[in-house]
């Protein structure tokens, strides 16, 4: 059987810490399991077979720290040990903030389909938007009337405006307003963009859009890649900024979809297929989420807290949440929350069954 299922081997960056779990397909073999762990390498010998696995460059572990084997039936082997140097640091840089500058020409396009939204557009500026209840927070300092109570926050035709989840246009010459309602869409696949705010205003959402300069070439993301790497990203910014770390996601429609809890954003995932991949994240998104390739692959990723709030799942959970300051609300269309928590649920069952939950949440690995 040997390492039939191979290995999973979560790292945590701040305390160089690292779970290793040797999965199984079945019940461990009847004759002895011999596990070796050096620093750059992993081996199993049982029987007369004997698997190797060779780690990541950046992946150094300190055999003599290992401690705590156990066995967890469905698991496989489970041991933690310390690294013998940190891992590199991953770039948490949001993307959208990151890519647009000013006096720059861009294209943009519809993540689904490829179609061109807004053609060679240039900002002067671009510039970050308050937080949504920023008005409200004005009458509380505020010892005369609110100065901007009649004021609204409208992009001029070389503006760009990025919210939290969204980024504001002035719509110029761009017409892709549905004639039923304010919903934005995509020409070509009909699917939602973002929302009218005014007559001369497009709000579009950046789970939906996809930015590059001009002068650059445009490829493709697998869908489900980009939804999970904008989400983590909208994630690591918004606890970094406001040191909050619950969230709701809501749909376009107003209604709740999910409540977020975000755990660590420093989790570094190493993962070897074994000689098979049944229990791999590789077989349920196709291989969407790995940048390194081979037998051994690495990517980073956020590990979340979360619960479906769909068909009044967890209401009363969701109405607390809806009512804590300490929340903050993630708006987004409404097929992308439902995109979002199928990923959500997928990754789940790719984890070790001892590591899907964590009290009555599930526990999820995001990539980005």
């Amino acid at each position: 059987p040997g390492m039939a299922g191979g290995f999973l081997l979560e790292i945590r960056r701040g305390t160089q810490s690292a779970l290793l779990v040797i999965r199984y397909e079945a019940d461990l073999p009847s004759s002895p399991v011999d596990v070796s762990v050096a620093a750059d390498c992993l081996e199993t010998r049982s029987g007369g077979s004997c698997e190797a696995a060779a780690l990541p460059a950046e992946v150094r572990l300190a055999p003599s720290s290992c401690r705590g084997l156990r066995r967890l039936p469905g698991d496989g082997l489970h041991l933690r040990m310390r690294l013998r140097r940190p891992p590199p640091s991953a770039d948490l840089v949001f993307t959208l903030r990151e890519s647009l500058k000013p006096q720059k020409n861009y294209v943009f396009y519809c993540q689904s389909c490829g179609d061109i939204i807004v053609k060679d557009r240039k900002f002067l500026r671009v510039l970050p938007l308050p937080s949504e209840n920023w008005n409200a927070l004005v009458e509380e300092w505020c010892c005369h009337p609110n100065p901007f109570a009649r004021s609204t926050l409208h992009p001029k035709h070389d503006d760009c405006f990025l919210g939290d989840t969204f980024f504001l246009l002035n719509s110029g010459n761009e017409s892709h307003k549905s004639k039923e309602n304010t919903r934005v869409i995509c020409k070509r696949c009909k699917t939602m963009l973002g929302e009218t705010v005014s007559s001369g205003t497009i709000k579009y959402y950046v789970t939906e859009v996809i930015i590059r300069p001009s002068d650059g070439s445009f490829s493709p993301t697998p869908r489900p890649q980009f939804v999970q790497s904008m989400v983590a990203q909208c994630l690591v910014e918004l606890s970094s900024a406001k040191s909050t770390f619950r969230f709701t996601v809501k749909g376009d429609n107003g209604k709740t979809y999910i409540l977020i809890w975000l755990l660590n954003s420093d989790t570094l995932l190493v993962e070897s297929l074994g000689s098979s991949s049944s229990h791999s994240v590789s077989t349920l998104f196709g291989d969407i989420f790995m940048p390194s390739s081979g037998p051994v692959r690495t990517w980073n990723a956020v590990k979340v807290l979360y619960q479906p709030c769909i068909k009044s799942r967890n209401k009363d959970l969701a109405d607390a949440w809806e009512n804590d300051m300490g929340v903050h609300p993630l708006k987004f269309p409404s097929e992308t929350c439902l995109e979002l928590l199928l990923i959500l649920g997928l990754s789940t069952t790719s984890l070790p069954p001892s590591l899907r939950c964590m009290n009555s949440f599930q526990v999820r690995n995001s990539c980005y």
